[in-house]
């Protein structure tokens, strides 16, 4: 009986040694891969689903704004609501022989040089090895404030900015992935801008000042 009970004291000391160590490699393999976060390179892929006011931007060409779509811009003022919807995607590229994860991202909208908006998506990825994964951030705001006092002319300046692949000299953006760590969620120090590549030899830098002091000198 005695040995019986030795033996399955045993067993209960292993196993709880087993688990335990898998919970220690788990919370490592996690700390690792937010850590390789900051060796992936940013940029900007795209942008799809961009309205403003109802206006899909897309419609809009060479700031050239349609009668009907005026109307839609003049109602928002009106109403005190200038919605703007935007479905970012972001390229995360992973030159490093390890893989990084993120299962967050917080965000900061900047507007003519001053951040104007911010939000947080919670999504769960893995950008493996050697690999680019591409990341939809849905951003969401009001420009009803930027656009009370100057009226129509002002948006419809704002709406002509943006080019056929949604981005505009005026907008930028901030993101600020974080992992889940041990139930914790762990984000990077510093925020980092996203800008559209326009040559193999220019990649996204990661931002080395955070808060709302930074003033981005590159836009969408």
């Amino acid at each position: 009986m005695k040995k019986r009970i030795i033996s399955a004291v045993l067993i209960a000391v292993v196993t709880l040694a087993v688990s335990s160590c898998s919970i220690i490699n788990s919370i490592l393999q996690q700390a690792d891969e937010l850590a390789n976060l900051a060796n992936c390179e940013y940029s900007l892929k795209n942008v799809s689903n961009l309205t403003i006011a109802g206006v899909n931007v897309k419609n809009v060409t060479n700031g050239n704004i349609s009668a009907t779509d005026v109307l839609k811009l003049s109602s928002a003022l009106i109403s005190k609501q200038v919605p703007l919807a935007m479905d970012v995607n972001i390229d995360i590229k992973n030159p490093t022989e390890k893989n990084a994860a993120l299962t967050a991202m917080d965000w900061i909208l900047d507007i003519d040089g001053s951040q104007f908006a911010n939000g947080n998506s919670a999504k769960n990825y893995t950008i493996t090895q050697k690999a680019t994964t591409t990341v939809p951030l849905g951003v969401n705001t009001d420009l009803y404030s930027m656009f009370s006092k100057d009226g129509i002319n002002s948006l419809k300046n704002f709406v002509g900015s943006f080019k056929s692949d949604g981005t505009s000299s005026k907008v930028g953006l901030r993101i600020k992935p974080s992992l889940n760590v041990a139930g914790m969620q762990v984000p990077m120090p510093n925020y980092i801008k996203v800008e559209k590549k326009t040559g193999s030899n220019n990649n996204t830098n990661t931002n080395t000042n955070s808060g709302s002091n930074f003033n981005p000198k590159g836009n969408f």
